[in-house]
């Protein structure tokens, strides 16, 4: 079991990286003291959850958020089960340190393409682990660590810049996710127009989604 952190990279007028977007991943893993074995945590609960954002994912993120950048920062996580309350006391009084103010969001339910980590970023991770064909645990873990170190800045970008395709789809189908992925051709327009940080939604379909939602 892993858990993630990224965050949309940040780059100069000269397109230079001043923010890779990945804050860390973390290994969820229980060590036999003595022994060369590693074991899988095979259980996640809350508590492991919780710890691992306390000790490991909010230290990462004031290690590296860029300092010009807003101190308003929003976790996204999913619904499972171990993931915890966005009100959470313990949560909220750790993630109010060195003024930042860091608050927990959930995405909607059943919505995999509005996860950056589900929608591509995974998947491109995967595709890099597989290339290194693991053994066992050990091999597994080295492959998955290299293959998140490798991934590219630039890749990550795309994957949140699909996210912002996908929300306008969502918007035109009135919040339904049985739409098609959409292509808008990100590596074309990295050489030539250059990639966009934001994608426009259609007023008309703003105005109609709005409509549906109030007469529903």
């Amino acid at each position: 079991m892993f858990l993630a952190a990224v965050a949309r990279p940040q780059f100069d007028n000269d397109n230079n990286i001043l923010f890779d977007g990945k804050s860390e991943y973390f290994l969820c893993k229980n060590r036999v003291t003595g022994t060369l074995e590693t074991k899988a945590c095979t259980s996640v609960t809350k508590d492991v959850y919780r710890s691992y954002l306390l000790e490991q994912v909010l230290p990462q993120i004031r290690r590296k958020w860029p300092l010009l950048s807003s101190p308003i920062i929003y976790i996204q996580q999913d619904n499972a089960k171990p993931h915890i309350k966005i009100d959470d006391e313990e949560f909220i009084n750790s993630s109010k340190q060195d003024g930042f103010d860091i608050r927990l969001v959930c995405q909607p339910p059943n919505s995999p393409d509005l996860n950056v980590l589900d929608l591509g970023f995974f998947r491109s991770i995967q595709s890099l682990q597989h290339q290194k064909a693991p053994k066992n645990i050990d091999e597994l873990i080295d492959a998955v660590c290299k293959s998140f170190d490798e991934l590219s800045a630039s890749c990550l970008n795309n994957v949140f810049l699909s996210l912002q395709a996908c929300m306008v789809e969502v918007i035109k189908s009135f919040g339904n996710n049985a739409y098609k992925l959409p292509h808008i051709g990100k590596d074309n327009l990295a050489r030539t127009t250059g990639l966009r940080t934001t994608l426009k939604c259609d007023i008309v379909d703003v105005q109609q989604a709005t409509q549906f939602l109030q007469a529903t």
